[in-house]
């Protein structure tokens, strides 16, 4: 089941940026694999700047390169605006996020529901053991209140098989998940549990779509938040009083 869903997850992120082109049978492709055999390229599109193609990697976020493959520039592409700067590498990871993160269903999350009207969602890629998720997962109360649903992600730092994967996955398969979430996140034992389950799929789609620490909080339109937010400054951000 997961295995289907996460192949589907990055079927669908290959094919987010308008102007894809086929990221297997170009000179991008043949001469940036030559040069970092370990890349994996999850879409080729154009960008704002003629003769200039936006190249989704795995892990490393959009690297700027021409057709003919023979330069890359690694950085945001910004554009002039007559009020500033406008980010569009920033605008552009946003929407892979968006679409990739509406392709998982939201069963595979560990979900803490808004009280009442919800009035946005959150969904945070955590790590078990990392000391910023635990005052995050703290927050929680209040963001619900707030009407903030909050929805977990796997992102087990240390990678897949690690203290902190194997934690995940007992949390995950465990009968009441949100007891079990927030008793690991206060350093609370809870018992092993295997089962078929998401965890590696989540991983692997975080480091896909930009994810590199923790807690990363991805809003509904995207954008992606680094780092710990407390709740009061966070529902601010997202024009909530």
């Amino acid at each position: 089941m997961f295995k289907h869903s996460y192949t589907k997850w990055c079927s669908a992120l290959v094919m987010m940026c308008a102007g894809a082109v086929n990221a297997d049978n170009t000179d991008i492709t043949a001469k940036l694999k030559k040069a970092i055999p370990q890349a994996e390229i999850a879409s080729i599109a154009e960008s704002p700047v003629p003769g200039l193609y936006a190249v989704e990697v795995v892990g490393n976020g959009i690297v700027y390169m021409p057709e003919d493959g023979s330069h890359f520039i690694a950085g945001d592409l910004y554009r002039i605006e007559a009020s500033g700067l406008a980010n569009v590498t920033e605008e552009q990871m946003n929407g892979v996020r968006a679409k990739a993160l509406l392709a998982v269903d939201k069963k595979d999350m560990i979900s803490f529901p808004a009280k009442g009207k919800e009035k946005a969602n959150l969904t945070v890629f955590t790590d078990i053991d990392c000391g910023y998720c635990r005052k995050f997962h703290n927050e929680i109360p209040k963001l619900n209140e707030l009407g903030i649903s909050v929805s977990y992600m796997a992102f087990p730092r240390a990678g897949v098989g690690s203290n902190s994967f194997e934690k995940y996955v007992s949390v995950w398969c465990a009968d009441d998940q949100q007891t079990s979430m927030s008793k690991a996140k206060n350093n609370q034992p809870v018992a092993p549990k295997t089962c078929t389950n998401p965890v590696q799929d989540q991983y692997m789609l975080g480091r896909q779509v930009g994810v590199n620490s923790t807690p990363n909080l991805v809003l509904e339109s995207g954008e992606l938040i680094r780092g710990y937010v407390p709740a009061t400054q966070l529902a601010k951000r997202l024009g909530i009083n």
